[in-house]
């Protein structure tokens, strides 16, 4: 009999008729409501009209959600979804990407930017403060559905996720919360110790590296997720996460020089 905690919750946590109401669902929108208050404080701080977040709610929502429920149908399992089209709308099923997420919400973002003539550097610098936290909320949401299960491992903190098997695992969707979380409170460091120009030129890099190095570096930890994952040398995360850490950089040292030259 295993000495490791066995987590055994029912992913969903009401029934009310045909519908269905999950965690992932509920922590998945209390993230992005919390976010949404973090923003609220900071155009108030900066003078802008919270009014404006409306709006770009709609964008990121829209954005999130599609960007990262495409790329996990077609980049993690594309035969399956390619054969059941009909159910990649099925997102409260689970199923979302945190790479096709970044996309799908910088390219919200980007078309909020000039429907609303707002300056895309310094919101995307803000919005990477919360998008962290909600980052956070929805791991602890594929922790309740028992996904993105780690490797079996004997450390006394493994779990046993009794709907996969027996074996006790990595809860690395819990390291993978707890990293965000701590992005997310030195993004709101920075903020408030940097000006505000430093920070719209610095931290939209910081970002990209802080967050998809922890990606990055988590992936040795987490079972295969894509189809084709036993014929690649690294993860399809670690693959797709490469290339945002090196736009990180790029956006880092030109961050420096633009700071510096005082543009």
């Amino acid at each position: 009999m295993t000495s490791h905690p066995v987590w055994n919750v029912d992913p969903i946590l009401l029934h009310l008729g045909p519908l269905q109401l999950r965690w992932y669902g509920l922590l998945f929108v209390g993230g992005l409501l919390l976010g949404y208050g973090v923003m609220v404080r900071i155009f108030r701080r900066e003078g802008k009209d919270p009014a404006l977040l409306d709006p770009l709610f709609g964008y990121l929502v829209a954005g999130i959600i599609v960007g990262a429920r495409l790329a996990h149908c077609l980049l993690y399992e594309p035969h399956y979804y390619l054969a059941h089209p009909m159910e990649i709308l099925f997102v409260w099923k689970g199923g979302l990407a945190s790479h096709g997420g970044i996309v799908g919400a910088i390219l919200a973002l980007w078309l909020y930017t000039r429907r609303y003539r707002i300056d895309f550097l310094w919101l995307f610098s803000r919005l990477a403060i919360p998008l962290f936290l909600v980052a956070a909320f929805i791991r602890i949401g594929n922790f309740f559905n028992s996904e993105i299960l780690g490797k079996a491992s004997d450390a006394p903190w493994a779990i046993v996720f009794a709907r996969y098997d027996t074996t006790p695992r990595h809860p690395v969707m819990l390291y993978e919360s707890a990293g965000y979380l701590l992005i997310f409170a030195l993004g709101c460091w920075l903020y408030r110790r940097w000006d505000r120009r430093r920070f719209t030129d610095l931290y939209p890099g910081i970002a990209l590296i802080a967050g998809f190095s922890l990606r990055f570096v988590l992936e040795f930890f987490k079972m295969p997720q894509a189809e084709n994952a036993s014929e690649l040398p690294l993860s399809m995360g670690q693959l797709l996460s490469i290339p945002f850490v090196l736009i990180g950089i790029g956006a880092l040292l030109w961050g420096m020089r633009r700071y510096r030259e005082g543009k």
